[in-house]
């Protein structure tokens, strides 16, 4: 399913990745390039199968392992508050 950020929400690019802040709560977090890549997939508009085939071919990893990476990093933005 596609990710929308909250509008709560401001998001940077680094050369390392990107960093989120939660403005409501003062939290930030810092993506490494894998996840990265997950997010920006998602917020395009791909799924979760789209992500995971995305870093699989990025980062030469198999796609189960892809698949469960994708689906822990959603789990953890959803629980963070950070995506709907």
């Amino acid at each position: 399913m596609p990710l929308r950020f909250g509008d709560n929400v401001s998001t940077a690019q680094t050369e390392y990745g990107t960093v989120l802040l939660d403005e409501q709560a003062g939290a930030y977090w810092e993506l490494n390039p894998t996840a990265t890549l997950v997010v920006r997939t998602l917020l395009d508009g791909g799924e979760e199968a789209d992500a995971a085939a995305a870093l699989a071919t990025e980062f030469d990893i198999g796609r189960e392992q892809a698949l469960r990476d994708v689906q822990t990093l959603v789990r953890q933005l959803r629980s963070s508050g950070l995506v709907s």
